[in-house]
């Protein structure tokens, strides 16, 4: 009886340290998979996110790509346009220089070069108005017109026409304009100039007129001679 006692007594202490060794070693494992599991998730996190930050970068250096470019070429188109209107402008200015130094001292021109000229002086007149102004600048030229090339003008008859147009010109008003018509045809030059006048300088002046005098004064000159 005594035997059978100790015999059932060891085997339950066998079973009882069995379980508790299986439980330990079922722990340790879990344990130690929990802990893979956890770092596998940590690694792939960190994964993640360096992907995503890659994935930014690239995105920016994409867009980046993409809009530098056209940033640039907006920014050297509007450097190319204003390089052109300096060099425009310049060259204006020289045909009008050119014109008071040397053709100006003549007692005639042609309809040609006056024409060239007053094209000029108006082109140097607009750079100083708004793009968007109305100008209605138009020419009617014959050049085949026998009188064309022909010294039949004083010089500069066009100049105070061109001058008041723009100097008594209302810009601020949304329905201003300056209009410049020139016609050669059947030997007839003609210059036609309108504008919308400013009221501010409608008011008499004891001290001016230059302008109306000096066109006068080629006027008669072309007439007396």
């Amino acid at each position: 009886m005594d035997g059978n006692y100790y015999m059932i007594h060891d085997y339950l202490i066998f079973i009882a340290v069995f379980a508790v060794f299986f439980f330990l070693t079922v722990s340790i494992y879990l344990f130690i998979q929990n802990q893979r599991l956890k770092n596998k998730n940590l690694r792939l996190f960190q994964n993640n996110k360096l992907i995503e930050q890659k994935l930014h970068e690239v995105q920016l250096e994409h867009i980046g790509t993409k809009l530098n470019p056209h940033l640039f070429k907006n920014i050297l188109n509007s450097v190319q346009s204003h390089a052109y209107q300096t060099y425009m402008s310049l060259d204006k200015l020289a045909n009008v220089l050119d014109y008071i130094l040397y053709e100006s001292n003549n007692k005639f021109v042609s309809p040609k070069e006056e024409l060239s000229f007053a094209l000029s002086l108006i082109e140097i007149n607009k750079i100083k108005v708004n793009p968007l102004f109305d100008f209605r600048i138009k020419s009617k030229i014959d050049k085949s017109d026998p009188v064309f090339e022909e010294k039949i003008f004083a010089p500069m008859l066009s100049v105070d026409l061109i001058e008041n147009a723009f100097k008594h010109t209302d810009f601020l008003a949304q329905d201003s304009f300056i209009s410049i018509f020139l016609e050669l045809e059947g030997g007839i030059f003609s210059m036609k100039v309108s504008n919308k006048a400013s009221l501010k300088n409608v008011l008499h002046k004891d001290h001016g007129g230059f302008g109306s005098q000096s066109l006068e004064k080629n006027m008669r000159q072309k007439l007396l001679i």
